[in-house]
């Protein structure tokens, strides 16, 4: 019998993958938008500075290149292979189906990176050592590579929530895929959110410089950018909401916490209020505020918006056709991809998995916890702990209901049928639907016995 193509589930009982993989993901947000808002900033700042025959600005253009290349270069290359790793054994599937759709868009993308590698460290060690037009030439291409890694990313991370338009389930074509309402205001929200990380970065390093009045400038400068880039994000990422479709917005209000939108807009005030009393006051500024307000935008910015994306493309991982769990829903004739949810229904996942132990591939009475805990492993373990820890864990659900009778006619009435918008459609087996109810109706007996 012809297996399903499923890897083995990589299980995190604290944290769970997903979040390992957020983790991750949210420190890159940071180190990457901050390196390409800040290459535009000193593609501005160089240009001005040799027009004007300011060196102390060139000066500062090396300074902060020198901290890009410790804060942005070195961390995003920490966690962009670690994105890299924690995807490919969290969600195997879901980046193979990215790869296989976008794998020479990322291969452009790698070589603009390049260049944008070799482009800031010519901008530190070159800086007053070539003629000014050569460094401003440098500058130019340092800039608008970085951009560049910007547009091409965001088409796929844009697809991962929904193909740019519908005729790509149909055709496949990569270019169906990338091109939607929805990248456009992508690149347009996250070049102001980056211009504004940028701004605050760049707070670190002007406050230490020691000339009073060219302190004050560049503090002047940088919250003349900030507030504008701030505010119009904003705008920018509402009229990307105003892009996605029905599904989207009934997860947005059902599933993320009420503290998301208040949280959203303080962290928005308070940023523009940081710019504007640093515009009346630029001598408030010190180190220690601005790496704080870093750490903010951190915290409360980059994560609630990640967070906000994840939640949106429920229950699916890419192109609404890949569950998060891994399972093809979708057929995508285009790509000779059929959807596998009638094969599991006539089958069942433990027949078609080729990582299920033999003694599991079919239910008996002797072995119903074993394969349930085998089916919610690989059906659900990706957004769920197995346990009482972990996201949204299992032993917290059903509302302390433990009736497996119950718990099965969910199963059949909720989940096998796909009537939840934010959980994948899950055909069971009638044995399969038995034994993961007595699984999980179990949970606390199973994980005293299962320490």
């Amino acid at each position: 019998m012809e297996m399903l193509g499923l890897y083995p589930t990589w299980y995190e009982p604290t944290l769970g993958s997903g979040w390992v993989l957020g983790v991750i993901a949210v420190i890159h947000v940071l180190a990457s938008h901050t390196s390409v808002g800040a290459a535009l900033v000193t593609t501005w700042l160089a240009t001005v500075a040799v027009r004007r025959d300011r060196p102390e600005l060139l000066e500062y253009v090396r300074r902060y290149g020198v901290f890009l290349l410790v804060f942005s270069y070195v961390l995003g290359s920490i966690t962009g292979p670690g994105i890299w790793f924690s995807a490919t054994v969290a969600s195997p599937r879901g980046l193979g189906a990215l790869i296989h759709t976008y794998v020479w868009y990322w291969a452009t993308e790698w070589v603009f990176f390049v260049v944008e590698v070799v482009g800031i460290y010519l901008m530190v060690y070159l800086a007053g050592r070539v003629d000014r037009q050569s460094y401003l030439r440098i500058a130019w291409i340092f800039g608008l590579a970085s951009w560049a890694t910007l547009l091409v990313i965001v088409g796929i991370l844009s697809f991962m929530l929904w193909p740019g338009q519908p005729a790509w389930f149909e055709t496949g074509s990569s270019l169906d895929g990338f091109y939607g309402p929805y990248t456009f205001a992508q690149i347009a929200s996250r070049t102001c959110f980056m211009l504004m990380a940028a701004a605050l970065a760049g707070g670190l390093i002007a406050s230490r410089i020691e000339d009073t009045a060219f302190r004050a400038e560049m503090i002047g400068k940088l919250s003349r950018l900030g507030i504008p880039a701030a505010v119009l994000g904003s705008v920018c990422f509402q009229w990307g909401l105003a892009t996605l479709p029905e599904s989207a917005h009934v997860l947005l209000k059902t599933r993320l916490p009420g503290y998301f939108v208040p949280t959203m807009w303080a962290i928005l005030v308070a940023i523009v209020a940081y710019f504007a009393c640093l515009l009346a006051r630029p001598d408030w500024l010190r180190p220690s505020l601005a790496a704080g307000m870093m750490a903010g935008l951190l915290v409360f910015g980059i994560w609630p918006e990640e967070r906000a994306r994840e939640s949106m493309r429920k229950p699916y991982v890419a192109g609404q056709f890949v569950y998060a769990n891994q399972i093809v829903a979708r057929a995508v004739p285009g790509l000779g991809v059929a959807s596998e949810l009638p094969r599991l229904q006539a089958r069942g996942l433990l027949a078609l998995h080729p990582f299920v132990p033999e003694p599991l591939r079919t239910v008996t009475p002797g072995n119903p916890l074993e394969a349930g805990q085998a089916l919610a492993l690989a059906y659900c373990s990706n957004c769920h702990g197995l346990g009482d820890s972990g996201p949204r864990p299992l032993a917290a659900m059903f509302g302390g209901v433990r009736d497996a009778g119950r718990i099965e006619d969910f199963l059949k009435g909720a989940l096998a049928t796909g009537n939840m918008i934010n959980m994948p459609r899950i055909p069971l087996t009638a044995p399969e639907a038995r034994a993961l109810a007595l699984f999980l109706a179990g949970l606390p007996v199973w994980q005293a016995l299962n320490p």
